[in-house]
């Protein structure tokens, strides 16, 4: 496959078969990512007894993870009171103390939503680029667009789904209770309920989408021109996800930390018998992170982001455009 060829009308692979890598790569991510983030987020919970008995949420690049903490321990975690010294120390006394499968705690429900909406978001953004290729001819900027629109739309499509799981795990309540809640919410406020949370998703992930993409795009094509190779290696593909994905989550983590508080804010209220239920609007909340913290407020967890999201993004667009590559050289060899 030609570092040259952008557009996947290359690839000659069908969209069932984009299907089927884009789920490989969730899956694969979701896995290898996981432990990861169980013991950045345990080290996040020492160091902040500020989240004793509220829900925290991350975010690997895919999909959101959402964390309780009772008594300043998650609520599958052993109730000891050993701290953590650092990542690797997190690692050995987890595995000594609860076992290994400890450290994929949470998978399923990340399964549950990361797999469709990384389906719909990366067949997105190949259909988006190849038809604006087709329409516009080759633009620098055309990963840029197509990325902020496919992560749009698979946002969209995924948010009443991602709503019902967070109130699931926030507030443990079971499927038939949730239900009821949201049956409620629609009766009330209408179907538009069913997205709240929605604007503080899109303000974070189309900027991040549209960097990411733009840059992983530049970083392969510079690096085989420098390289003097025709099609992309594993390294080379790793490599540009993994700083392209630095690099958005770095740009767009003032928008993390601004939907973290806000979308924490909407869980709190939902718990509460309170008649009136005012949320602050997201300037409301930058502007409180800034008083309360100073500008340096809305990078918190920099380096924690950076440890997840970098190798999430490496690990997915690896899977993706090997799999890719396997479906084309299959169905050339059928052709033959």
């Amino acid at each position: 496959m030609s570092c040259e060829d952008k557009g996947n009308i290359s690839y000659g692979i069908t969209t069932f078969q984009q299907i089927i890598t884009s789920c490989c790569g969730a899956i694969l991510t979701s896995i290898l990512v996981t432990p990861l983030d169980v013991v950045k987020v345990r080290l996040q919970a020492q160091s902040n007894p500020a989240l004793k008995g509220k829900s925290f949420l991350d975010s690997d690049g895919l999909t959101d993870h959402i964390y309780l903490y009772e008594n300043g321990t998650g609520k599958t975690w052993n109730k000891t009171s050993a701290r953590f010294t650092g990542m690797f120390d997190g690692f050995a006394k987890i595995v000594q103390r609860e076992g290994v499968k400890a450290l994929w705690s949470g998978l399923p429900p990340s399964l549950a939503v990361s797999v469709p909406t990384t389906v719909i978001y990366f067949t997105s953004y190949d259909h988006l680029r190849d038809a604006l290729i087709y329409k516009l001819g080759d633009n620098d900027y055309i990963p840029l667009i197509a990325g902020a629109v496919a992560r749009l739309c698979s946002a969209t499509v995924i948010s009443p789904i991602e709503m019902i799981r967070t109130r699931i795990q926030s507030g443990r309540l079971t499927y038939t209770q949730v239900l009821d809640r949201i049956s409620t919410g629609v009766t009330q406020d209408g179907w538009l309920s069913l997205w709240k949370g929605w604007g503080p998703t899109i303000l974070r992930d189309v900027p991040f989408s549209a960097l990411y993409w733009y840059n992983y795009e530049y970083f392969k094509m510079t690096l085989c021109k420098k390289s003097g190779l025709h099609e992309p290696t594993f390294f080379i593909i790793f490599s540009s996800g993994a700083a392209a994905g630095s690099i958005a989550a770095t740009l767009t983590l003032p928008f993390d930390v601004i939907k973290t508080h806000r979308q924490t804010e909407l869980w709190e209220l939902d718990s509460t018998d309170s008649p009136r239920k005012k949320t602050r609007s997201l300037w409301e909340v930058m502007k409180r992170i800034v008083i309360e913290n100073g500008f340096t407020g809305l990078f918190t967890g920099i380096i924690p982001r950076l440890t997840k999201i970098a190798p999430a993004c490496a690990i997915m667009i690896s899977t993706y455009e090997y799999g890719k590559i396997f479906f084309h050289k299959l169905n050339k060899d059928k052709d033959m």
